[in-house]
């Protein structure tokens, strides 16, 4: 589960079997003393993934800099690059996404086509466009 502010502009793409999957980032910030007493903040970058109908309503209502609230789990995934380098690339694939700057509704894997492991699934109580308040 994280909260934070979304870092650039989401991507969608269509995998081979036509499922729509989004991308984007989300900085969380962490503000805290130091042992001498200066206050200190940090601040970390998640990437995030998001499958079917989740995904397109993430690329529709979510930009730079909306605040939210992504819950689901952690996949690391590995690569040769062409350096000949093992490259890794650990993201947050979402479950449920809240968009908390403005009232709108949590957007969860229950009301969505996706299935539990984070996979395209199938689900006919998807929420529709048009049910968001915002």
């Amino acid at each position: 589960m994280i909260i934070g502010n979304v870092g650039k502009e989401p991507e969608m793409r269509f995998i081979q079997s036509g499922k729509p999957v989004t991308t984007f980032s989300v900085a969380t910030n962490r503000v805290y003393s130091s042992a001498d007493g200066e206050r200190k903040e940090e601040t970390e970058w998640f990437n995030v993934v998001v499958w079917n109908k989740l995904a397109e309503l993430c690329n529709q209502f979510l930009g730079k800099g909306r605040l939210v609230y992504v819950e689901g789990r952690l996949r690391t995934r590995s690569w040769d690059g062409q350096d000949g380098q093992k490259h890794y690339r650990t993201e947050l694939i979402a479950e449920q996404v809240t968009f908390l700057d403005k009232s709108g509704q949590p957007l969860d894997r229950d009301a969505q086509p996706t299935a539990e492991n984070g996979q395209p699934g199938e689900k006919s109580d998807a929420i529709e466009p048009d049910d968001i308040p915002f």
